[in-house]
């Protein structure tokens, strides 16, 4: 285990609908203190959605941040004050891609970017694929387009610079492993 650091507080600088930054104090193991800018995030989810025949379905959202359109997975802020991230996953992969699922497996969660952020994102896998009312719950939702590419181009994807969003090929890799342990002893 790594040299104990303290917590001597924060104060909030900026509050948005989605986000607050902080001030941060510490102590390093050796009583110095330091300060750190903190983005205080609601939790997200991600869901990787796996049509019966092997395709994962993706979207394709501009993202203002980068300025550019980006293809993910099915994903979305836990912004639904007590909702279990189980049911923000089912509204979400509606909401984006018009579809609901027979199966909603957790699969494991992660933190964005510790190095700055405290948002933690919760992958589901989605099974039992069947179309729904989509529901856009924002400008680029609007926007987005549904796109299938086969499970087993996904890495592929990544490798030719086609699908760079960190959830997603997270996601993915949680994804494979389940769905490789699901499928048993290749015989």
């Amino acid at each position: 285990m790594g040299a104990a650091f303290v917590s001597r507080g924060e104060h909030e600088v900026w509050r948005g609908d989605l986000m607050a930054v902080s001030a941060a104090t510490f102590l390093d193991p050796d009583g110095r203190p330091f300060e750190r800018e903190v983005v205080r995030r609601l939790g997200a989810v991600a869901v990787v959605a796996v049509d019966q025949d092997g395709s994962a379905v993706f979207v394709r959202q501009f993202r203002p941040a980068v300025g550019v359109e980006v293809l993910e997975v099915v994903a979305g802020t836990r912004d639904v004050d007590g909702e279990p991230p189980e049911t923000t996953a089912r509204r979400e992969l509606a909401e984006e891609a018009g579809l609901e699922a027979d199966v909603m497996e957790e699969l494991g969660s992660f933190w964005n970017s510790p190095g700055y952020t405290d948002e933690r994102t919760t992958v589901f896998l989605a099974t039992g694929l069947r179309p729904c009312a989509k529901a856009p719950a924002g400008v680029e939702e609007r926007w987005m387009a549904v796109e299938r590419h086969p499970f087993g181009d996904v890495l592929a994807l990544v490798a030719d610079g086609v699908l760079t969003d960190a959830k997603s090929i997270a996601g993915l890799a949680l994804a494979e492993r389940w769905l490789s342990r699901r499928a048993g002893p290749a015989g």
